[in-house]
């Protein structure tokens, strides 16, 4: 009944189902998919008293640090207390260096508070002060100010980038490549935009590297049907913890110089690595090391923000953009476009100024900082190492090491039977399991459906971000229902 009598109701509705933008309903976002929505009815039946063969939802879907229980960094958080309340600067349980921090901030706001707009393209200091964070990154390449742009987390500054590099009709409309699998705001900002997505696949057997072969395939594909100008890449892998080796990142910028193509290189997790004889190399200093033929030529932007490494502070919607080699017409017009939302939020703002102009060596929160910052990464590291060997000791569940970022993304061998059943319910044999999982044990996981993979494989993503015990009693639970499953099933 129920149906009918909404089909009336909706008759009078100017904006319907049927009427509102198509572009919007091919938009799905996985990492808060419907098996988050259900998780959270878990949780609300389990405070209601409805008896569950467990006691607690453990969410392992997402990213998100400090709802795991990682510890927010204390000077961060000193310096935000002291911005948004600055009669605290009066206080003398706060250090020098927090305070001066503070001090400086305030002085770039407007009206000296952090409750008024900014620059639309961020507040100039905190421009600056990134902008020398990346020269130290890379080792002196210099970094010009006027090229940054701080946005509320990495998140708004790829959908604005893909808003400008979006154009064109049928076979001139533009194509973007993003690795397969990949992490779902992609697809998500590609489908609204109404662009093609080109799926380039990583190679799992060479623990999710890219293959130049392979980016020469799906480019080849889908010149046949759009017009290919963006090739996305995301160093260390989301959802696969892969870190790039310099010689893939050179061959990368090689690709993009000879095909013409616009690079975008998602570096949010560029302290999150953890194998041994692996490391970070950010895009533009290999660009730069290329020398000028390149350097001079190859449009790029890389993006950066507040939520992941060791600082975890998803919530304040930090991160910054920097742009190289972008065409003056086109950055005057990026520039309109993100003065039209007026500004990033502005404690992101201050947050992503701290994460670049840390306590240094002699300043009275160093110590603290070095230790709180260590702690928290040689913690994932640990965990990064106990999820690959834990989730190797299921038969059927095969897992790649976690060289870097904050998640395994296991293989999963299902049983026919279990797929055929998945199938007869119209869902992903991967989100049947994970379902699944969820309804038996707790366990929040994230189905490899949501994320893209080759065809015939299935797979999950989970975080390491639990505390160690938890993060053994997931794994453990883990282990026993892959088991049983496959019992249930064969």
């Amino acid at each position: 009944a129920t149906s009918t009598s909404n089909a009336v109701f909706s008759q009078n509705k100017v904006l319907t189902i049927d009427t509102m933008n198509p572009n919007v309903k091919n938009v799905e976002y996985a990492v808060r998919g419907p098996i988050v929505q259900r998780a959270v009815q878990i949780e609300k039946e389990l405070r209601e008293g409805v008896k569950k063969p467990f006691t607690e939802v453990i969410k392992a879907n997402i990213g998100d640090a400090h709802a795991m229980g990682q510890q927010p960094i204390t000077f961060f958080r000193q310096v935000l207390a002291l911005c948004s309340y600055p009669e605290l600067l009066k206080d003398n349980m706060f250090p020098e260096d927090a305070k001066s921090r503070a001090r400086r901030i305030l002085q770039a706001c407007g009206g000296s508070s952090l409750g008024a707009y900014s620059a639309s393209q961020g507040i100039d200091c905190v421009r600056q002060d990134v902008a020398r964070y990346i020269e130290r990154r890379d080792g002196g390449v210099p970094c010009d100010p006027d090229n940054v742009y701080l946005t509320s987390g990495a998140s708004d500054g790829i959908v604005t980038m893909l808003k400008l590099l979006v154009c064109g009709e049928g076979a001139s409309k533009t194509g973007v490549m993003i690795s397969i699998p990949q992490y779902p705001l992609y697809s998500a900002a590609l489908a609204e935009l109404g662009a093609v997505q080109v799926n380039y696949y990583l190679n799992e057997e060479k623990c999710w590297s890219m293959d130049l072969s392979e980016l020469e395939r799906s480019l080849a594909e889908a010149r046949k049907h759009c017009n290919p100008k963006v090739l996305c890449i995301i160093n260390p892998g989301n959802p696969t913890g892969q870190v790039q080796s310099r010689q893939c990142i050179e061959d990368v910028i090689r690709f993009a110089a000879k095909e013409h193509l616009f690079l975008m290189a998602d570096e949010v997790y560029q302290d999150n690595v953890y194998a041994e004889g692996c490391q970070f190399h950010s895009f533009k200093k290999v660009l730069f090391e290329l020398g000028p033929q390149y350097s001079n030529t190859v449009e790029l932007v890389s993006f950066h923000s507040t939520s992941k490494c060791y600082m975890g502070e998803c919530g304040f919607r930090g991160g910054y953009m920097e742009v190289i080699n972008m065409d003056p017409e086109v950055k005057a017009q990026l520039i309109k476009l993100v003065s039209v939302r007026l500004c990033p939020a502005v404690p992101g703002q201050a947050l992503m100024d701290l994460v670049v102009n840390s306590p240094q060596p002699g300043e009275p929160s160093y110590t603290t900082f070095m230790k709180e910052r260590t702690t928290t990464l040689s913690l994932l590291a640990e965990k990064a190492k106990l999820t690959e060997e834990i989730l190797n000791t299921v038969p059927g569940i095969t897992c790649n090491p976690v060289q870097g970022a904050m998640y395994s993304f296991p293989n999963i061998s299902l049983p026919q039977k279990a797929i055929k059943e998945a199938k007869a319910l119209g869902q992903a044999p991967d989100m049947f399991y994970c379902m699944k999982m969820l309804e038996e044990t707790g366990i929040c996981l994230v189905p490899g459906s949501g994320f893209g993979q080759k065809d015939g494989t299935y797979h999950f993503r989970m975080t390491i971000l639990p505390p160690t015990d938890k993060l053994k009693l997931l794994l453990a639970k883990v282990k026993e229902f892959h088991q049983k499953f496959t019992r249930q099933y064969s």
